[in-house]
């Protein structure tokens, strides 16, 4: 099952094991509930649970799990990971990604050296803005088309153009 990551359980609400998820998901993700939900335990194995009940919640959302049935239960999954499956989202245009498709991507330069890899994305109103991680620095991608010329999922590489001053 192809999978991505949705999130980290921050914190377990109330007696009934309701748990309460930071979203890694953009705001304007649009899928489906899923049947089942993967939490990642300490050895890095994924798990699956049968999702009860999910509610949006800003940033975060709150699940309640069948197999949780109380706050001890719940108290342990705090700190694991949480993903999905893929299957859940909405397909996008041509063009638009979602952040897990960007994240690690490789980056090279249209000449074809390596500059680093996308470590984080984060939205600005204007556009969203990529966080490529090299070996010596920070670079800081807008992510216009005057800046990002290509970016190939598959194979998992964007192709940049510098601006002057980067």
């Amino acid at each position: 099952m192809d999978l991505f990551e949705a999130g980290e359980i921050v914190k377990n609400r109330g007696l009934h094991g309701c748990l309460k998820v930071l979203s890694y998901l953009e705001a304007k993700s649009n899928f489906s509930k899923p049947d089942f939900v993967y939490i990642e335990n300490i050895r890095g194995q994924k798990n699956p649970f049968r999702l009860k009940k999910i509610e949006k919640s800003g940033k975060a959302f709150f699940i309640e799990l069948e197999e949780i049935k109380d706050a001890d239960s719940a108290k342990d999954l705090v700190g694991c990971k949480i993903y999905w499956p893929k299957d859940t989202l909405k397909k996008l245009s041509p063009g638009e990604y979602y952040f897990h498709d960007i994240i690690g991507l490789d980056v090279f330069s249209e000449d074809g050296s390596y500059i680093g890899k996308i470590k984080s994305v984060f939205p600005t109103g204007s556009n969203d803005v990529y966080v490529c991680e090299g070996k010596n620095k920070e670079i800081l991608l807008p992510a216009i088309s005057d800046v990002i010329k290509k970016i190939d999922v598959d194979q998992r590489v964007m192709t940049v153009k510098i601006p002057d001053g980067l």
